[in-house]
């Protein structure tokens, strides 16, 4: 996945974002591990666990690692459909229908002031059984070069944010956006339960290239690993729901089956 940056649509989550209050305190061969030279993590690229661990903990919260997943918990013919940057009132609804049609568990990776703007559209993923992940406040492409202090806020913001609109449903994943991590983002993210997320094929819905050629895509990357990246916001998003309707049913006839990542 490109890093965003510079789309008009990003600029207004961060406008969005200027009165979130900063928070002070800072397998199978498709598991990459973070990288130990503390620089910003490509989510597709092999990397080891990070060294520190912030001060900030998630009372209560589960215990999970602080490497990048991106296996399934459907083994080695699993797939984890991940969808980002919503909730979004025109598309979440039809990807959620599209969903629902072929039985399919998602993964839901939220922009806070989104989640907090839509909070039936956060419930609507619960009921049906999808799970969340916490995307940040401002879909920073470039906090990894950010300070501890800005990526706490980022981060914790946007899961209070989603665990409030969700009626107290907690982010299971944190998901960097652009794949821009660093260890201590990834080791705050896992103190508060939040398995880091990365991903194995970017189908590359964003650009909007055409329903055919998103399919297209996942079809020749999917040997890449079982991680595959969609959006639900951002902009049109019809061919990715175009390209849903397609994709799923290949993948079940390609023999695969629907999971959640790794925790």
């Amino acid at each position: 996945m490109a890093r965003h940056n510079g789309r008009g649509w990003h600029g207004r989550v961060l406008a969005a974002a200027l009165g979130v209050t900063a928070v002070a305190t800072a397998a199978s061969v498709w598991t990459a591990q973070a990288d130990p030279s503390g620089g910003g993590e490509a989510a597709g690229r092999p990397a080891a666990s990070a060294a520190g661990t912030p001060g900030a903990q998630g009372g209560g919260a589960a215990k999970v690692a602080v490497t990048i997943a991106h296996a399934s918990d459907r083994g080695e013919r699993g797939v984890n459909i991940t969808i980002d940057d919503g909730p979004d009132p025109t598309w979440t609804p039809q990807v959620l229908q599209v969903l629902r049609e072929y039985g399919v568990k998602a993964t839901f990776c939220m922009v806070g002031p989104q989640a907090k703007a839509h909070p039936d559209l956060v419930k609507a993923v619960v009921a049906a059984g999808h799970r969340l992940c916490d995307h940040t406040v401002s879909h920073d492409t470039a906090m990894d070069h950010k300070s501890e202090a800005y990526q706490s806020q980022q981060i914790l913001d946007a899961e209070r944010m989603i665990t409030e609109a969700s009626g107290g449903v907690r982010p299971m994943y944190y998901r960097a956006p652009g794949g821009a991590f660093t260890p201590y983002s990834r080791s705050l993210a896992a103190s508060h339960g939040m398995r880091p997320l990365g991903w194995n094929v970017d189908s590359k819905d964003f650009e909007r290239p055409g329903a055919a050629a998103i399919v297209a895509t996942v079809k020749q990357e999917i040997a890449n690993g079982p991680t595959v990246l969609f959006h639900d916001a951002g902009g049109d998003r019809s061919q990715t729901v175009a390209a849903l309707r397609e994709v799923l049913p290949w993948l079940k006839q390609q023999g695969y089956s629907f999971g959640f990542p790794v925790r």
